[in-house]
């Protein structure tokens, strides 16, 4: 008979997805995960298969998380264009208003393991290819509603601001004026014409 487990999966997964979000893959050790997660490594082992199995769980269950809210938030508000602006001036307050600054844990790993991991690469890839198609279907109401010029393409828009989204978060992790990132934000905002 097979041993059930003395823990709750999700609630490691949430302790060792914020310890890998503070410290990035390469940083954080096998201890830092046991001690933080509670558990021993013969059960992180059994749940995960080893440390890159369980960041990949982290990060699947975070971009699954991430967007989701994302949806949410553009969804919120009828006014297209408002819900861009709410989104990103949000983005911004709170990536100024929390300290430290971790960032986002998906560009995180994208910056740290995407260039030499493919499999990292390939989910990072993918979380961007659906924050495209989330922003897509945003733009596209606003065209059905007329409130965005019937000109617009709305696939390459999304793309725009999906890397617009990605660059600004990277750039705020070195905590810039805050006045350069919100001139920043509202020339992003007149894409959406």
């Amino acid at each position: 008979m097979a041993r059930q487990r003395e823990f709750e999966e999700d609630k490691v997964l949430d302790a060792a997805m914020q310890l890998f979000w503070e410290k990035g893959f390469e940083a954080t050790s096998l201890s830092d995960l046991t001690s933080r997660m509670g558990i021993q490594r013969p059960s992180l082992y059994s749940a995960f298969g080893d440390k890159k199995g369980l960041f990949e769980a982290a990060l699947r269950k975070y971009t699954s998380a991430h967007a989701a809210s994302i949806r949410g938030k553009l969804q919120t508000n009828s006014s297209v264009k408002e819900a861009f602006r709410s989104f990103f001036e949000n983005l911004v307050a709170q990536e100024y208003g929390k300290d430290p600054n971790w960032g986002c844990f998906c560009l995180n790993s994208m910056v740290e393991l995407a260039p030499h991991d493919e499999k990292f690469a390939i989910l990072t890839r993918e979380h961007q290819m659906y924050l495209s198609v989330i922003f897509q279907e945003t733009i596209e109401r606003g065209l059905r509603s007329g409130e965005l010029d019937p000109g617009i393409n709305a696939k390459s828009l999304a793309q725009t601001l999906v890397i617009s989204l990605i660059g600004l978060t990277v750039f705020m992790k070195s905590r810039p004026e805050r006045a350069f990132v919100d001139n920043s934000v509202r020339e992003i905002l007149t894409l959406l014409r």
